[in-house]
């Protein structure tokens, strides 16, 4: 009896799970039919880059940031550390490109538990124009960038533009499996901005917002204890009445060499951070978990030919729905090279979501935090 009512849960979250992968599939397609907005907006932006640590692409993605077709703009890093390894790269770069306005700031008070909204807080001051744009340090950008990710805040109702990124993934597995990761997180930001009235959702892969909209939603220091620092600024702009838009512009975010314990700490960290600041959008998640279920579904009907059939259209549906995002949205050809890696992908993530539910610690730049809403309380730093 309870063997036969598994069976029937898991074979109807299994049919759930394959319909969000065909919708995923349509909200894609809803997403490159969008009109793309035209104009000769080209606003000063001063472009903020809370920086920490170097890796061996560190210098490309910096450097890609000087190379803009932009009329007006200025590049500013923060570091809290003067020793920082980021240092010599801003400072190269600032030999490089005389005639780039680059500029290096030393953020050396704490600010809060969130040490990049820190730096951020301490680096505005330094910013000489009425439009910011804040990206990560991994983020590496074409000659076009600015010109197409300002573009929707000539509308006044436009608060905040966010992009999407593709992953330049590194040798190891860890790095691997997080790419085929931002894969999937890019299908659910499809998924929720075909309800774009509800969008409120913020990237660390580009940020660009008016200075005045981010001083009416409190400014940096409104988000210096909030780990998703970026999903908090989106829900505080939409909150106070603006739009939040995803430009067609998609940045490439170049993956460390993860081992696969990085790997796993990093995808539980954000798992965590899901699970905190929406429980019922992450419990949620449960439901979409389609090739999951549909092998729960085979197992418990003991390998019956339906549930073959099941398991089948779920994983064709799911590839289907993972190569349109990767192949039409993001023009990721590499994802194709890392399709042997779906399963193990699969279970990972089905693996993390139930470890979000073990405990609330995170571990984030070396050291240990508590989530309590979102909010990060410091724990004890790790040896």
């Amino acid at each position: 009896m309870i063997a036969r009512i598994v069976e029937i849960v898991a074979a109807a979250c299994a049919v759930f799970g394959t319909v969000f992968y065909f919708f995923s599939i349509v909200s894609a397609w809803r997403f490159l039919r969008l009109p793309r907005r035209g104009s000769a907006f080209y606003p000063a932006v001063s472009i903020l880059k809370p920086v920490r640590g170097a890796e061996p692409h560190t210098y490309e993605c910096f450097r890609s940031h000087c190379l803009l077709d932009y009329p007006e703009y200025e590049i500013i890093f923060g570091v809290h550390d003067a020793a920082d390894p980021a240092v010599p790269v801003v400072q190269r770069l600032q030999q490089e490109f005389p005639e780039r306005r680059i500029g290096l700031v030393i953020c050396s008070r704490e600010l809060g538990t969130n040490c990049k909204v820190s730096n951020l807080i301490q680096m505005l001051s330094a910013a000489r124009y009425d439009y910011l744009l804040v990206n990560d340090g991994d983020i590496c950008v074409p000659p076009d960038y600015l010109r197409r990710v300002t573009v929707p805040l000539a509308d006044s109702k436009v608060g905040l533009v966010t992009t999407l990124y593709r992953a330049i993934a590194g040798g190891t597995l860890g790095s691997k499996l997080e790419a085929l990761s931002i894969s999937d997180f890019t299908t659910a930001v499809l998924v929720s901005y075909a309800n774009r009235h509800a969008f409120h959702y913020g990237f660390g892969s580009t940020l660009a917002f008016p200075r005045r909209v981010l001083e009416q939603v409190g400014g940096f220091a409104a988000l210096a204890d909030y780990l998703a620092d970026d999903h908090q600024l989106g829900t505080l702009v939409a909150g106070a009445g603006y739009s939040v838009v995803l430009s067609e512009m998609v940045v490439d975010t170049a993956l460390p060499e993860y081992s696969l314990r990085e790997f796993w700490n990093h995808q539980l960290r954000w798992a965590r951070t899901v699970r905190d600041a929406s429980p019922r959008g992450n419990l949620g998640l449960l439901l979409v978990f389609g090739v999951q279920w549909a092998a729960v579904a085979m197992v418990a009907a003991g390998g019956a030919p339906w549930a073959w059939v099941l398991f089948a259209g779920a994983y064709a549906a799911r590839i289907a729905s993972l190569l349109v995002t990767a192949l039409w949205v993001a023009e990721d050809s590499a994802t194709l090279g890392r399709l042997w890696l779906l399963p193990l992908r699969d279970l990972q993530a089905l693996a993390v979501w139930i470890a979000a539910y073990a405990g609330r610690t995170v571990v984030w730049r070396g050291d240990r935090f508590l989530l309590r809403h979102g909010r990060l309380l410091r724990n004890h730093p790790l040896p």
